[in-house]
């Protein structure tokens, strides 16, 4: 146990050497005082009587259109953090590949692999002891973006949504889903380019697969069931979101399918490379 925690420590140390801890949390703390100064709602008697978002005023029934439902104050929290939900999955995490995509690159280099590979500590676990540590450096992170936005709601409004916070859970999943193709280039070829290229580009790739029920009835014999291989098998990144989105609103998902496939994905693309990285030789 202690051998792996050092591990994991040697990471963070690693991750806060180049500030790449830091930036991010400076990101996250500037996202923070944004939600915290830009949205104010006039409550009266319990009642919202109005919003202003950014400094513009706007009345609750101007908000949500002559044909909608009234807006109330639970309606206003749900939507903001819906919104910062979904902003914080496609941004959060393609700054949080950006920022560590070159540290697996880098612990294969020349004469740090022979050190950490010389001690009394198993291949395998030297693999999860990183993986362990990258992911917990972005759920930490996670949590102190979305927590935090949880809180500042919750504090303003008096309307507490644990729902959202599920959300959390979805965000660290799927930057370790999207991780696995990083570490998979990265013991192949100790290219963080490379890593970063695939691992966008499958991002890219899921925003054709997530239409897939218009797509495919339009696709020939041949091509169809290289298409639906494709959407089976690549992780669904684009999909999840929806399902973010659900859960911060507190509404049942539909279909778990997406999140249930990237993870097999994720999980069979760690496979891969934790055996090339027990086979090669250092």
């Amino acid at each position: 146990m202690r051998p792996l925690l050092g591990l994991v420590l040697i990471t963070f140390r690693e991750l806060w050497a180049r500030k790449i801890v830091l930036g991010l949390f400076i990101i996250s703390s500037l996202v923070l005082l944004a939600v915290a100064f830009a949205l104010n709602l006039d409550v009266v008697e319990g009642s919202l009587a109005g919003v202003r978002l950014f400094g513009q005023e706007a009345a609750p029934e101007d908000l949500g259109g002559e044909d909608a439902a009234p807006l109330t104050l639970s309606r206003v929290v749900i939507a903001v953090e819906s919104v910062v939900a979904g902003v914080a999955y496609w941004i959060g995490i393609l700054l949080a590949l950006f920022a560590s995509a070159s540290l697996f690159p880098d612990l294969q280099s020349e004469g740090r692999a022979e050190l950490l590979l010389s001690k009394p500590i198993g291949r395998v676990r030297v693999l999860f002891g990183h993986m362990l540590g990258v992911w917990s450096a972005i759920g930490l992170l996670a949590t102190y973006l979305l927590g935090g936005v949880w809180g500042i709601m919750s504090l303003k409004t008096g309307v507490w949504n644990p729902r959202f916070l599920l959300s959390l859970l979805l965000v660290v999943g799927m930057f370790a889903v999207m991780y696995a193709a990083v570490m998979l280039m990265g013991v192949w070829t100790e290219s963080t380019a490379l890593g970063l290229i695939v691992s966008y580009g499958l991002i890219f790739v899921s925003m054709v697969l997530a239409a897939a029920d218009q797509i495919g009835p339009t696709l020939g014999p041949l091509t169809s069931p290289v298409f639906w291989g494709l959407y089976h098998t690549l992780p669904n990144f684009t999909e999840v979101t929806k399902i973010v989105s659900v859960l911060a609103e507190g509404e049942a998902v539909d279909s778990w399918y997406p999140l249930v496939s990237s993870l097999l994905f994720g999980g069979a693309t760690y496979g891969v490379a934790g055996y090339w990285f027990v086979q090669r030789d250092f």
